[in-house]
């Protein structure tokens, strides 16, 4: 892709502000919530327990409350993650963020991983954008062109590189192949291991309509050092 030219607020705006440490407590929830805000980030991004604070301390500033269901190995059963995507959306989620099963997807059980990813966009109802994590660290190119088709046919508005808990996040050639997969007209979010203006950027030519990161705001100050780009 052409080089990219963004200044902090455009850029802070393709960046899903997560928060998935199983040790977090509500002080620092509070502050992911005022960092966004202050940067203007998309979304802030946490575990469905996690969905009603946020979702309240956001009401009326712009930035999307995004929920992690399956999170983070996405090997419960499809009703249970359906389920916890009907509590995620009613406690206020504008996006869900869902773990595939991935033994099933390397054991070419496809019409369960299908199954799987339709059940949650049934349950997330109209106007929940969802998207779904490959983890492409577990995966080879078949798998992951096999992964991105499924997705796109069963409905997800974006396919997710990385859930960052496993033995890899984002890289340039996994996002460059995810966007050539899907097309223009699903989303493709980078996510893992994104820990500066520079990585982000390299993402977003790469084909990363949206970004997942836990240094944002590191991210933001970083290109605002540098005068952005």
């Amino acid at each position: 892709m052409a080089s990219t030219r963004l200044d902090a607020a455009a850029l802070a705006k393709f960046i899903d502000h997560t928060l998935l440490k199983p040790e977090a407590v509500d002080a620092d929830f509070d502050k992911v919530c005022e960092e966004a805000m202050k940067y203007g980030f998309y979304s802030v991004c946490v575990a469905s327990s996690r969905v009603a604070q946020i979702a309240g301390k956001l009401k009326g500033s712009g930035v999307k409350t995004c929920s992690v269901v399956g999170f983070p190995h996405g090997n419960m059963t499809s009703a249970a993650k359906a389920f916890e995507t009907g509590e995620a959306v009613n406690a206020g989620a504008d996006e869900i963020d869902m773990v595939i099963n991935v033994g099933w997807l390397r054991a070419g059980r496809l019409p369960d991983v299908e199954a799987d990813i339709r059940s949650v966009r049934a349950a997330t109802g109209p106007g929940v954008l969802l998207k779904v994590i490959i983890e492409t660290c577990l995966l080879d190119e078949t798998e992951k062109i096999r992964a991105c088709e499924i997705s796109r046919k069963a409905g997800a508005d974006f396919v997710k590189t990385s859930t960052g808990f496993s033995t890899g996040g984002a890289t340039v050639d996994d996002v460059a192949l995810m966007r050539r997969i899907v097309g223009p007209d699903v989303g493709v979010k980078a996510s893992g291991g994104i820990k500066s203006w520079k990585a982000a950027l390299a993402m977003i030519e790469a084909g990363a309509s949206r970004i997942g990161a836990g240094s944002s705001v590191a991210i933001v100050t970083d290109s605002l050092a540098g005068g952005g780009y």
